[in-house]
């Protein structure tokens, strides 16, 4: 039998990226032999085995057909005359194509090594339109790579758009997708590419649905909520590498898209529709709580954030409680960066400073360090004692405000 090391580590490899999970596929040989030989069976739909000593994943060289719909509908061949190239003209991209043997030659039969030099995500043969999961891979590798998408490719992904298979796409798949994505430099080429070949629609209609919808007049009324939100994701990708962070950002304008444009400039009514359509999102792609409820807290507030200094201080205290700051400080630190990529999204405002972010901090800093040792000789109890403190917390900040204007 012969080894081959194959995919998206020899890819990284060209590419000087570290590698982290390494594949292997095995040519030549049978599931009897590779189990004889110590390695541990796994695979479900065809065979893969775990390595004896290293524990990485070795998969028998096979070629598949279409047999149903969805990502799942596939028939596989493993016998032992299943070629390498055979093996390889399967995967989606040339890119993710390329093997090498164990004396290091590489192999590379669909020219994926001038794809990475071009920069291009490029599909290995029209097979790539039966499995509607690799839309959102090829999305996925823009995102990671910023490479562009060859137009033959594109036209497939478009196919796959109109053909409904991407329905057949189970929610905690495309979630996964969806937060891989949020960990590369330029998560918000995942959604451009979607919406460019149709598929944001289906999978993202919360996020399809703000293009088209006007910034209010004190933003930027030039470009619509959906390039806004972009905008936004890529600030969020420059401050954090927190997902949970960057997913408040590309979600905390949904409300947006089911406000009129008589309402929109006066920011009245969008943050609480924004909240439950966060919520249905989240439910529907079965996303992590802790997603959902920072989002949800960006969606409700953000502008309260941006407007911080002219409320009152029983207003500043009123939200902060609200938002559970005392209990969650981490989480209220998470909403500040979220709240600044908001602010700094806007064409001419990336580089604009942000006081609202730690003026609101401050404030929460004030309110948190008030001095409540009297509370323990006293006599108020229960509910008295919340109030108390919620006093004090108002007055801590109208003292600070005070100091500053004197000076």
């Amino acid at each position: 039998m012969d080894i081959y090391q194959v995919g998206g580590s020899i890819r990284d490899k060209l590419l000087g990226l570290k590698i982290k999970d390494r594949d292997w596929v095995i040519v030549g040989s049978t599931p009897e032999e590779m189990t004889s030989l110590g390695y541990k069976p796994v695979g479900k739909d065809f065979p893969v085995f775990l390595h004896p000593d290293t524990h990485e994943e070795y998969a028998m060289a096979r070629t598949e057909r279409k047999s149903g719909p969805g990502y799942k509908g596939f028939s596989f061949n493993t016998s032992p005359d299943v070629s390498l190239e055979q093996d390889l003209s399967r995967r989606d991209l040339t890119i993710n194509a390329i093997a090498e043997d164990n004396a290091g030659n590489i192999i590379d039969p669909f020219n994926g090594r001038e794809d990475l030099k071009l920069g291009i995500l490029r599909h290995i043969s029209p097979a790539f339109s039966e499995d509607p999961l690799r839309v959102l891979r090829t999305a996925r590798f823009a995102s990671r790579f910023n490479f562009k998408i060859a137009p033959e490719t594109l036209d497939l992904m478009q196919d796959i758009s109109d053909s409904g298979e991407l329905k057949t796409l189970v929610p905690e798949r495309v979630w996964t997708e969806l937060e891989k994505s949020l960990t590369y430099n330029y998560a918000h080429r995942f959604f451009e590419v979607l919406k460019e070949c149709n598929a944001l629609e289906q999978l993202f209609p919360e996020i399809q649905a703000l293009y088209g919808v006007p910034q209010p007049e004190i933003h930027h009324p030039e470009i619509d909520t959906g390039i806004h939100t972009m905008m936004v994701l890529q600030q969020a990708v420059k401050f954090t590498d927190d997902t949970q962070i960057r997913f408040a950002a590309l979600v905390h304008d949904l409300g947006k898209a089911t406000t009129s444009k008589d309402i929109l400039p006066k920011h009245k009514g969008h943050e609480e529709r924004g909240a439950k359509i966060v919520k249905k999102l989240c439910n529907r792609l079965k996303i992590p709580n802790k997603y959902r409820d920072l989002a949800i807290l960006v969606c409700r507030y953000h502008f309260i954030c941006h407007t911080v200094d002219e409320l009152r201080p029983d207003t500043v205290i009123n939200k902060l409680e609200a938002m559970d700051a005392f209990r969650r400080p981490e989480r209220f630190q998470q909403f500040l960066i979220a709240c600044e990529a908001d602010a700094r999204g806007r064409t001419g405002f990336e580089e604009k400073s942000y006081p609202q972010a730690s003026k609101f901090m401050k404030y929460f800093e004030l309110a948190r360090d008030i001095d409540t040792s009297h509370l323990e000789t006293s006599n108020i109890k229960g509910k008295e004692i919340a109030v108390e403190i919620h006093q004090l917390r108002v007055n801590s900040i109208a003292k600070y405000r005070a100091s500053i204007q004197q000076v």
